[in-house]
């Protein structure tokens, strides 16, 4: 059995994008409970008054397996351990669990704290006993253990010796700087487990990119307790990612840690804890990113069409993502027929249609469009070869005025649109707060009358990308839109050199969707200027 702890509210708020308030610190408690996680470290108490405030109140919540642990440093040399009001704040916070971190490092010892070395072990075992009169359990992390390993052997043993003889029940090393490989890191555990009787820890960082590989390589030297961060948050270049971690000892190693179960909710919590930190989820995260399983070249989409595991190295679903097949130029025709029944249309592999389809993909991919994130736009497509989208309506005109007057706040922009639905005219303008809003505006209050259901539309996202951007002023322009009614949301593209041209064929795109979706007829109407 392997030990899991996070540190993800306390480590992983040093990182440079991550700030969270003492509410989201309950929410992530709370998944990290559900995830079957051993230790949460809530923060440090007395470093700030939102860690005061979580630890006060984290007893409120009702936790099903997780216990909470609070995080500090041995009290400082010039103090006691009943003078050092930030130290006998890790007291205070009551938790069934105290983790403090020591120097290993006789560098550190001599440059950073300026203290003597036979101090730097009186202060590691002095603060482990006082703090085992008032908790349940000690864990002991020993700061750059690997770099003072490697510098002076004799003294960082002695520091870890120090934490056994006080009564430390868990010795974490910690290869603090992110720079030590696999071999080095194992070699040294092994050295190290021939005099610590006590559970050893690893925590690690990944300023060389092995932070998940020397944890990894540390529980194979026999180490039972692994920290980490959910999604690999932390300073510089960050933690050990568990949730890498934690699926790697799972099914590659055959360790028990949180169990099958729990390990299908793995990729829906490492979004939600994006989601709350307010964080750009990494699609590229091994088994959780939304491209962890992800197909794009025609002969892997050929392949896991037979058979999943020629390009997949486990069962997305044990970690609770799918399977995915992007559309591009790089697309072969079972790309196509494959994307297009997980979208719930009928086409076979060797038609004309699906053969019409490829070609216009490939030729709208070398124009700059992007279906990875235009499903809608790539239903579109699909439809129009197998000629089922009705002519629902055709725009006839448009135009957009963005006039400045003077001493005027913002600038006022009108849109006018002329459309036909079934040869009946209907004339519309509106204002908007910018070009595209006006002109959104003006073809849906246009093809209202005929459409009713379209009131229910409204813009959630629109992105805008300059494709080549040498190119200054002249060049071509992807907008992506991302349109919600009632039920759903969907995705659609346009490119153009003219940014409200790329604006007007996504947002027509959408229009459609949204009337084949509701499967509307075409009905007639009567000619009209609004």
């Amino acid at each position: 059995m392997i030990e899991i702890y996070d540190t993800t509210l306390r480590d992983g708020t040093q990182s440079e994008d991550v700030t969270c308030l003492v509410e989201d610190k309950f929410k992530i408690t709370e998944l990290l409970d559900e995830l079957g996680i051993d230790i949460i470290e809530g923060g440090w108490p007395g470093s700030n008054p939102k860690d005061e405030t979580y630890f006060r109140d984290v007893s409120t919540l009702k936790l099903n397996h997780a216990k909470i642990s609070a995080f500090g440093s041995t009290y400082r040399a010039n103090m006691s351990p009943q003078t050092d009001i930030i130290f006998e704040k890790l007291i205070r916070s009551e938790t069934p669990i105290v983790t403090i971190f020591g120097k290993s490092w006789d560098l550190h010892v001599t440059n950073a704290l300026k203290i003597e070395l036979d101090k730097n072990l009186e202060l590691i075992y002095e603060s482990i006993r006082y703090i085992l009169n008032h908790t349940d359990r000690v864990i002991y992390d020993a700061e750059h253990f690997f770099d003072g390993y490697i510098a002076n052997k004799e003294y960082a043993m002695k520091t870890i010796k120090a934490a056994q003889d006080a009564g430390a029940d868990t010795i974490v090393l910690c290869e603090t700087n992110g720079g030590r490989l696999p071999r080095e890191v194992g070699r040294i555990i092994e050295d190290v487990k021939k005099s610590v009787t006590v559970m050893l820890g690893i925590h690690t960082h990944n300023d060389s990119e092995c932070a998940v590989a020397n944890s990894l390589a540390a529980v194979e030297k026999g180490i039972a307790h692994v920290q980490g961060t959910i999604n690999g948050y932390g300073e510089r270049c960050g933690n050990a990612n568990l949730c890498s971690i934690i699926p790697d000892l799972e099914l590659k190693m055959n360790k028990k840690v949180i169990g099958s179960d729990n390990l299908k909710h793995l990729s829906s919590i490492s979004r939600k804890v994006d989601e709350i930190l307010n964080l750009r989820h990494n699609n590229h995260l091994p088994y959780v990113g939304k491209s962890a399983f992800a197909h794009k070249g025609g002969v892997h989409v050929s392949a896991i069409l037979k058979d999943s595991r020629t390009y997949e190295h486990i069962d997305p679903l044990l970690v609770g993502n799918k399977q995915r097949v992007l559309i591009s130029d790089l697309s072969g025709a079972s790309n196509v027929v494959y994307k297009a029944k997980e979208l719930g249309l009928d086409l076979k592999k060797n038609t004309s249609a699906a053969r019409e389809v490829l070609a216009e993909i490939k030729k709208k991919e070398n124009l700059g469009y992007y279906f990875e994130s235009a499903d809608a736009s790539f239903i579109m497509m699909v439809k129009r070869a197998l000629n089922q989208v009705p002519d629902y309506f055709r725009l006839i005109s448009y135009r957009v005025l963005d006039e400045r007057r003077e001493n005027e706040k913002a600038p006022l922009v009108e849109a006018t649109t002329r459309v036909s639905v079934n040869g009946i005219t209907a004339h519309t303008a509106s204002l908007g707060n910018g070009p595209v809003s006006a002109f959104d505006q003006a073809l849906k209050a246009a093809l209202g009358q005929f459409f009713p259901t379209l009131s229910e539309c409204r813009l959630t996202d629109y992105k805008v990308r300059i494709l080549v951007p040498e190119n200054g002023a002249r060049a071509s322009i992807r907008v992506l839109i991302t349109t919600k009614d009632s039920e759903t949301s969907w995705e659609t593209v346009g490119v153009s050199t003219d940014i409200l041209d790329a604006s007007k064929d996504a947002i027509c795109d959408s229009i459609i969707y949204k009337l084949l979706k509701d499967k509307t007829k075409v009905k007639n109407g009567s000619s009209a200027s609004v």
